[in-house]
């Protein structure tokens, strides 16, 4: 598990200390506050380790071997700087650095439950495709994490992961990523049973189950037929991404899910049943970090844990924009992150509507008074 993340003049961070749950960790704040930002550089980094684990022998010829890191760095490094540059898509990497005058330089340290996978790095304002690493690791993650950005993917997944690592596209690396997962072949043997108890909910809401044919190519295959993912709801193209992950093994038992603004394009009932499978698959040892500026899928999470889920552990990041940048604020509830302008709109708006349905005066509103 991811314990802590530490950012140093990092994009909008001057500075930044996050300290995380083992079970759900939620990022709220309103756009432009880098809530994305965190939890690409989060996944990142993760993505690095794995991807060296995956591989066997490490990148390439030469590599490490063995689960240590050896005297390949080089090769650590240069993968660092590839995947940061790949999600985040800046002109160079030293574009990443807080903007301001004169030469600054960021430093990203990832702190695990297990400290053999440690490692921290630093970059400059002039770099352009390597990353200094300041702690090596000596074991790797064991688990690719999985990347969920707020468009869905089933419908570009044809032919994308080909297209993308032979042309020059200017999406970012997490789409490719995840198209890479939603490929994998369906899970087998014994984990069959926790699949189907975690799919039955997400099958429920969309009336189907996801196939992919041979032409890779996804559909809702309902009782009447098939439907291309096309021409399926986007909200529910959705959730079929996170049935296709989970039926795969993407999502079951352990790793970590990033999911930028689950609710995005989803209305109240389906983000009911989002909420409740993001805490399925927290329960079941996945580690997820979700951004989000809904009041309604925060109010439902709470809810969830409160009646259902009160042995997982959560933790809350409210990120406030400032003039020398953004601050997080932390704690174990939301009440804890102080105020919260995305959310305080929110909530001025239902006292706005109470007080017309009650027929006060305008200057009795919230925002008047």
């Amino acid at each position: 598990m991811l314990k802590s993340l530490s950012l140093s003049n990092f994009t909008v961070f001057p500075s930044a200390e996050l300290t995380f749950g083992d079970h759900l960790n939620v990022l709220v704040g309103e756009n432009g506050t880098g809530k994305t930002h965190i939890l690409t550089a989060a996944y990142a980094g993760i993505a690095v380790s794995a991807d060296y684990n995956a591989s066997g022998t490490g990148w390439g010829q030469g590599g490490w071997g063995s689960g240590t890191w050896g005297g390949g760095k080089s090769i650590w490094t240069a993968a660092l700087a590839q995947k940061l540059v790949g999600v985040f898509r800046p002109d160079e990497l030293g574009r990443l650095v807080t903007r301001a005058r004169g030469r600054r330089k960021s430093e990203l340290s990832f702190h695990f439950n297990n400290e053999a996978l440690d490692f921290s790095f630093s970059f400059s304002t002039l770099a352009r495709s390597e990353v200094t690493l300041k702690h090596t690791p000596t074991e790797v993650i064991d688990k690719r994490p999985v990347y969920l950005p707020t468009r869905e993917l089933l419908t570009i997944y044809p032919g994308f992961v080909s297209l993308y690592e032979t042309s020059h596209l200017s999406f970012e690396a997490t789409w490719r990523d995840t198209c890479v997962l939603l490929g994998a072949p369906l899970a087998r043997g014994p984990r069959e049973k926790r699949i189907k108890e975690l799919l039955g909910p997400l099958e429920t809401a969309m009336g189907g189950s996801v196939e992919l044919d041979a032409g890779g190519r996804f559909y809702l295959k309902l009782e009447t037929g098939r439907m291309e993912m096309h021409l399926v709801a986007e909200g529910l193209r959705k959730l079929a991404t996170i049935a296709r992950l989970i039926a795969t093994g993407s999502l079951l038992d352990k790793g970590y899910l990033f999911w930028d603004e689950p609710e995005s394009n989803l209305n109240p009932r389906i983000i009911k049943t989002v909420a409740r499978v993001i805490l399925q698959l927290a329960e079941s040892g996945i580690q997820v970090f979700i951004a989000t500026h809904s009041l309604f899928l925060l109010r439902e999470l709470h809810i969830l844990q409160s009646q259902q889920f009160a042995d997982l552990s959560a933790r809350y990041f409210g990120l406030e924009r400032t003039q020398s940048g953004v601050n997080v604020h932390q704690g174990n509830t939301v009440d804890d992150i102080g105020s919260i302008a995305a959310l305080d709109e929110d909530l001025q708006q239902a006292d706005r509507y109470i007080d017309t349905e009650m027929g006060l005066p305008a200057e009795a509103s919230p925002e008047a008074r």
